[in-house]
Formats: structure tokens, C-alpha cells, sequence
């Protein structure tokens, strides 16, 4: 733990590692050059980097303290997680292509005889600190040392449900490469990893590693890790294009109409992992609903169904004022009128894009009732004379 001194002299506090560090010298002029740095910090595409909730900050409070919507925040009982095997890994994707989600925006992707894995997160809270902060609602599907060699860790961005230090301390002494946002390296270099297994992109920069070709796109989010965000760290979406296939990460993002020009340029894609969770009328900038994140995956795909969409960034942190089983039932009902492939995996079940997808909606087991205030319901359509009541009941999901 590093020391943090303030102006007058003489005076310091204890800084956390976990804080990162901020980019200095070449790292930092690399910054100011980004066609993206501008007044000082790095802009989002179409309007500067929002970092703080808006509206109503009383309206916000309220929809925390809730009674009935807190209780609907976290499960009802142990959430089903497959217990992932070495078995499960040891056999090479028969199609090629193998995803298998860990939770939350954490994913292993095994592509073309590589591995890659994106934004892993291991710990048991998303914060600096052991002991506060949103603790993980299932455990880790396995332990970090059994997930086996890594070609390439794929980072999205710095906030601490992405960027999680003890486990990029555990993957720094494996020797694999680390492909992060420009700026960002400056967090992972001073928790030891070495310069030269960094891979520090801009938007558009492209580089290979190994037998894959990853490239850093636009995202529409921000970037920090404490109370003084300087924006001089970069956010993105990442393609990761092998010899036959081709996958699609967001990280954290609004929507925007960027997605299309991804689409445009590396599109289509074999699969797509989406963040559609954790979004609120506060923060609409930030982070996609499951309505926008299903839009999103089509604009990806030059504007029509194509590929596997698997629903990233929810069931494992709470972070946000919706129902914790929200994100998964109301992707299902976007992707389902669409028509639009949707993978819902237990968090450690592996599943081939090109094969058969695990579609059970594992969570109503342990979830409470989730509104679909959008649909009309299917028990009393067309029926004359139908209550109110039994038109509100009938648009919830009842376990």
C-alpha cells in the first residue's frame, strides 16, 4: 500500500493499491495525442463523459430504499451455478467456438485453438475494499487456477466490477498477455505486470496476439476508480476475430449509433456478449437496457438476427434499482419477438454459439415476481371484460 500525500507537508494517508495509478509520462502523452482526448479527458461518442446519476438524487434514494423493490434486488435462495470441470475445458469446441460466462461481464472465450478471457473478476466484492461494497450473489463457478493457460486477457474498462485486482495480480504470473483501453495500463503495471505483456489500444488500433486479432471499438461510458476521475483512462468494446470466427464484447456502454458502424466494419459476428443489466433512468448514458441491448446485437449484425446473443453485466452483482432477475426475463421477451438467438447459461456452463444453446430461464426458481409492464397478456388477450387486476397479474412472472 502506497502512501498519499497532500499538499501540506509533513501529512500522508495510507492510499489502497487497489485505487491503480494514474498514467504519466510517455503513457500520458500517447493520451493527449488520441483524437478522442479533448479539454482535458477522454470524450464519449456525441457528448462528453458522464460520471455522476442524474435527476433526482431524493428520487434515487428512494428507489433504493424501497422495501418491496430492494427485497426483488437479490435472489431468493442460492442461485443454480454449474460447477464447471476441467473436463468441461480439456475438450477443444467441436464447432470451433466455445463461450462459457462466469458471471457478470466476465466470460471465457475459446476461439480457433485460443483462449481469451474478458473482464475476470474472481473476487468476492466489486470494490477496494474487502469489507464493503456489492458482494457477489453465487460463487465463482471455479476456482481462477483451474480455469487453465490464457492466451489473452481482454479488459473493458477500469471500473471495479471489470477490473479486479487480486485477479489480475493471480493472472499477472502467468505469463499471458493483457490487451486493455489506452490508459488503463497504468493500473495493471503497477500491480506487476510487466510493460511488455501490456497491449494498450485506442478505438480503431488493432493487434495480434497469437492466432487472434483484437480490436479496441467505441463504447459509450466513462472510466475511474475513485473519488477523483480524471477521465485520462479510455472504455471500450473489443472484437476478437480468430481464423473462422468472430466474437463481440461490449463492457460497459449506453446505446449509441456506434454499433452499427462496428457492425459495418468487423461484422457479422458468430457471437455477441451484450451488457444489458444494471441500467437505470439515472444513468441512461451508461448502460444498455435489455430492450436496447437486443437492438444493440442487431445493429451488429447489419440489422438483422444472426449469430448468438449472450446477455453479460447482471444475476452477480447488484448494481442497480431493477429486480435482480429483470435483465434475464425481459431479454428473453426482446430477443424472443425479434427473433433473435439468446443464450441464458448457467454462470460456468459452456456453450458452442453454432450448437445447441441453453435457453432455460434458470433463475425463476429463486426469483420473485418481474413485470413486464410492455406485454399484453397473453392469458386475457382478446378477452372481453377482463379486470383491471387480472390484466396487471397477468403481466408478472410468478415463481
Amino acid at each position: 500500500m502506497a502512501a498519499f500525500r497532500f499538499p501540506s507537508p509533513g501529512f500522508s494517508v495510507p492510499r489502497p493499491a487497489a485505487l491503480g495509478a494514474d498514467p504519466y509520462g510517455e503513457r500520458m502523452a500517447r493520451i493527449r495525442r488520441s483524437p478522442h482526448f479533448r479539454e482535458g479527458a477522454f470524450q464519449n461518442p456525441g457528448g462528453k463523459a458522464r460520471t455522476w446519476p442524474s435527476g433526482s438524487l431524493v428520487e434515487l434514494a428512494r428507489a433504493y430504499v424501497d422495501k418491496e423493490a430492494r427485497l426483488l434486488r437479490a435472489p431468493r435462495g442460492p442461485v443454480s451455478v454449474h460447477a464447471t470441470t476441467l473436463a468441461d475445458l480439456a475438450r477443444p469446441p467441436a464447432t470451433g467456438l466455445r463461450l462459457t460466462w462466469m458471471g457478470h461481464s466476465s466470460v471465457l472465450v475459446e476461439i480457433d485453438g485460443q483462449r481469451a478471457l474478458f473482464d475476470p473478476v474472481w473476487g468476492e466484492r466489486c470494490s477496494p475494499f474487502p469489507f464493503v461494497g456489492p458482494r457477489r450473489m453465487h460463487p465463482v463457478p471455479l476456482p481462477l487456477a483451474a480455469l487453465g493457460p490464457v492466451d489473452v486477457v481482454v479488459i473493458s474498462h477500469d471500473h471495479y466490477d471489470h477490473l479486479d485486482m487480486p485477479t489480475i495480480k493471480a493472472l499477472a504470473g502467468t505469463g499471458t498477455v493483457f490487451a486493455v483501453p489506452l490508459g488503463v495500463g497504468a493500473h495493471l503495471e503497477h500491480w506487476g505486470v510487466p510493460a511488455d505483456r501490456l497491449c494498450e489500444l485506442d478505438w480503431h488500433e488493432s493487434a495480434r496476439v497469437g492466432g487472434l486479432t483484437l480490436t479496441a471499438t467505441p463504447a459509450r461510458h466513462f472510466c475511474g476508480r475513485g473519488l477523483r476521475n480524471t477521465q485520462h483512462a479510455l472504455w471500450a468494446s473489443w472484437v476478437v476475430a480468430g481464423e473462422e470466427h468472430r466474437v463481440y464484447h461490449s463492457g460497459d456502454t449506453g446505446y449509441f449509433d456506434g454499433f452499427r458502424e462496428v457492425g459495418a466494419a468487423h461484422g457479422p459476428f458468430d457471437a455477441t456478449m451484450i451488457q444489458l443489466g444494471a441500467y437505470a433512468e439515472f444513468w441512461p448514458d451508461n448502460h444498455m437496457t435489455p430492450e436496447e441491448g437486443v437492438r444493440a446485437h442487431l445493429d451488429l449484425q447489419g440489422g438483422r438476427p444472426h449469430g448468438a446473443l449472450l446477455p453479460i453485466h447482471w444475476g452477480t452483482f447488484n448494481l442497480a434499482p431493477h429486480a435482480w432477475a429483470e435483465p434475464g426475463e425481459w431479454t428473453e421477451d426482446a430477443a424472443g419477438e425479434a427473433g433473435q438467438a439468446v443464450a441464458f447459461p448457467r454462470p460456468g456452463e459452456p456453450f458452442e454459439p453454432a450448437g445447441k444453446l441453453p435457453t432455460e430461464a434458470w433463475w425463476r426458481s429463486v426469483s420473485g415476481p418481474i413485470a413486464h409492464p410492455w406485454r399484453r397478456p397473453r392469458g386475457v388477450e382478446g378477452v372481453a371484460g377482463a379486470s383491471e387486476s387480472e390484466l396487471a397479474d397477468s403481466t408478472v412472472h410468478s415463481t
